[in-house]
């Protein structure tokens, strides 16, 4: 019969791999909801752009294509 070995490991390492990997998770939390507020920031910004584009052609087409500016 085979000399077999077993080994029991802790499990993630032990205590001190288990808060590291916790910190890790809070980390890609965080980081993750800064990434979603930069991109709906810069959602907006693009809605914001594009409306302003609409209001500027509207008003072009709404002068019948003259690209004369009324002075009141």
């Amino acid at each position: 019969m085979e000399n077999v070995r077993f080994a029991f490991l802790a499990p993630l390492g032990g205590l001190g791999a288990t808060y590291d990997d916790h910190l890790k998770l809070i980390r890609k939390r965080v980081v993750d909801f800064l990434l979603v507020l930069i991109e709906l920031f810069s959602l907006g910004v693009t809605a914001e752009a594009l409306r302003a584009n609409i209001v500027q052609n509207q008003r072009f087409r709404s002068n019948g294509g003259r690209l004369t500016q009324n002075i009141t």
